[in-house]
Parts: structure tokens; sequence; C-alpha cells
């Protein structure tokens, strides 16, 4: 069904039940482009998150997330439960009913203007893909990139979409002026297994040729190799193509964690073992069976295995930031070294909040 005909400060009665507790959601919207996906569109009150830190230095992080659920539907995703704090599910309705912050660009364009903001790093696309399917309609990224930029904030964005090639050319500007820090997530280099823990997302060849794109305009890119699946895709073949991979696209560097499964996300993906993989869930049981990550044994296991193939490839392992989870900002090395860029800011300006292209987002 299409909803043209409403206009977004209109509260909409077609909100699922969770969802009209809220009162912030403007309307719910079904389309045939998006078939079994729902998105409701609600005005948000903030958009930076402040999120506790994983060392002294560092005792908290900043990001963004304009999208809640995400159409890339992931099996393994870690952000499953987050969907729960709305009355909604971690499985289906987190890969089907999508929250979208209608107004996030302008929100943060106050919110950095703020006395008290000091420029610290934010990280998009640590909980759910800011570049999922309906970013190419819903068009947030533009206006947030814009708005980081304009106000000196560094931002770093992880995604696993090809959206971002759309927003290439506007990041290499945005470079000009703060430290941009980039990272595709690239987990699995077989096609087949690919597309059924990920049905949603582009291929890994698509993903790689956007890392290509984006070191050809001068940005610095680490691949995610994560997570590592065990007994998937650890095995010395698969972590070989995937380096080859990798080293071809021009990454800078890559990381890689192995998989880990919180409650609820553990039980939809053992659910996903047992349709596809039957031959190893007794030994995911066994390897799970004491908690959320894998056994320090694996893990060490793992990073030995690595070490010495990132080395043949010539691949630097890249850093995470402790606070988000997302590639670690190169301020975090050298705080107060900002980017003082002169580059002219043609694309910037026509994308910050007053501009020509920041009515509203609307999906149709």
């Amino acid at each position: 069904m299409r909803w043209s005909g409403q206009g977004v400060d209109v509260e909409s009665d077609a909100a699922l039940p969770p969802l009209a507790k809220l009162s912030s959601v403007v309307r719910s919207v079904t389309t045939p482009e998006f078939a079994g996906v729902t998105f409701h569109e609600i005005l948000a009150k903030s958009a930076l998150n402040r999120v506790p830190g994983g060392d002294s230095a560092l005792p908290f992080g900043w990001t963004i997330n304009p999208y809640r659920g995400c159409s890339h539907a992931c099996v393994y995703c870690f952000a499953r439960s987050t969907h729960e704090y709305l009355d909604l599910d971690g499985g289906d309705d987190f890969d089907r009913q999508i929250v979208v912050k209608v107004n996030v660009a302008e929100v943060l364009s106050r919110e950095l203007r703020r006395p008290s903001w000091q420029n610290a790093p934010v990280a998009l696309g640590t909980n759910t893909d800011p570049y999922q399917r309906a970013e190419g309609r819903y068009r947030l990224m533009p206006g947030i990139i814009a708005a980081l930029a304009d106000s000196g904030t560094p931002f770093s964005i992880l995604t696993k979409g090809t959206l971002l090639r759309r927003d290439l050319p506007l990041l290499a500007e945005a470079a000009q002026h703060v430290p941009v820090d980039i990272a595709m997530s690239i987990a699995v280099y077989d096609d087949e297994l690919q597309q059924s823990l990920e049905p949603g997302t582009p291929t890994t060849a698509a993903r790689l040729a956007t890392v290509r794109a984006a070191r050809d305009l001068g940005l610095d890119v680490s691949v995610f190799m994560m997570p590592v699946l065990p007994y998937l895709t650890d095995g010395v073949d698969h972590l070989r193509t995937a380096l080859a991979a990798v080293r071809d696209s021009g990454a800078t560097s890559v990381m890689y964690s192995a998989l880990h499964l919180k409650p609820g996300v553990k039980e939809w993906f053992f659910a996903w073992l047992g349709r596809e993989r039957p031959d190893v869930v007794e030994r995911y049981a066994d390897l799970y069976a004491r908690g959320t990550y894998a056994p320090t044994g694996y893990r060490k296991w793992l990073a030995a295995r690595l070490r010495p193939l990132l080395a043949e490839y010539g691949l630097e392992r890249g850093r995470a930031d402790p606070a988000t989870g997302s590639t670690r900002s190169r301020v975090h090395d050298a705080l107060g070294d900002r980017a003082e860029g002169v580059a002219g800011r043609a694309l910037l300006s026509a994308e910050l909040p007053g501009g020509s292209r920041t009515a509203h987002p609307r999906l149709f």
C-alpha cells in the first residue's frame, strides 16, 4: 500500500501495537518493492547515543543509529535482542519491522551545536546497518555525514551495504575536513553460504568492489572479517580465499573475531544450523555451552591460524574501538590531530539540514 498522501507530522493508526506506545511514531509503510517488510517512521528525540567504553583512556564512545532492525537479515547478527526493547522479537521482526528515524539529521545537527559537545569520534553501523536497502529511499546518511563534518566531528562507518558507493564523493569531501574511517563487513567468501547466512545483503564480490571504489577516492577502508564461524569459515582454504580477495580490493587493514552468540541470537542461529548444517549442531552446542563467546582456547587457535596468513598476504590487522566495536578512529591514536581541510564544501553544504535536500525523507 502507498502512503504518499500522509504528512510526517501526523501519527499513524497503522503502527504495530507495540510501537503504538511510542508517541513519536508517524506512520507505518508497506510496499511491494520491499515485500514482507514494514517501515515504521518515527520522529527521534535524540540522535547521539553514549555507550560505555572499554578502557580507562576511552571511558565512553558515541554512536548514531538511523535505523532499528535490519533487512540484511544476517542470521548471526548480535543486535537482534535490541528489538525486544520495542516488544518485538529478535527473529523475523528484527528482519521485517524496521524503525526509521526520519528526522535524525536535523536532530543531530542541533545536538552537535551544543556548547557541551567536544567533537568526540562518532561511530555509525554499530547496531544496525545505516546502508541497508531502505537507505536508498530514505536517504538519511548524507545529512548525517554533512552535519558531522560541518561540526568538525570525526566519524566512522561500518556497513555491509554497497549503497555506500552513492555517498563516496560526499565522504571524500568530508575527509578533507575531519578524519573519516570506513569499514566494510565481509565475513563469508563462499557465495552459497553467504546468501544463506545473510540473505538480504549484497554479494561478497559487490562489497569488495565497493572497498576498491572507496580506495580509488583515497579513503582508508578496513575489512571486518567478522564473525569467523567455527567449522564453517575457519578452514585454511576459506581463509586464504578471503585474505587474497581482501588484499586485491586494496583494503588498508583487516579485523577478525570469532562468532559470539548472545541470548536470543543464539537460538535464532541454532535454528538456522538445524535447517542448513545439522552436521555441526553438536559441535556448536559443545563450543558455546558455557556462554556467549567461543572459548579462549578456540580464539587463541584462530589467532594462531590467521597471524601467519595475514603476514603472507601483506595485510595489517586493524584495531577496533573498545566502546563501540567499530573501527577505531585515528583520532584515538592522535588526539587533537584533526584534519583542518580547506577543500570545497559544495556537497556537504547541499546536505546540511535546511539545505535543498533535507525535507523529511519519505519512502513514497
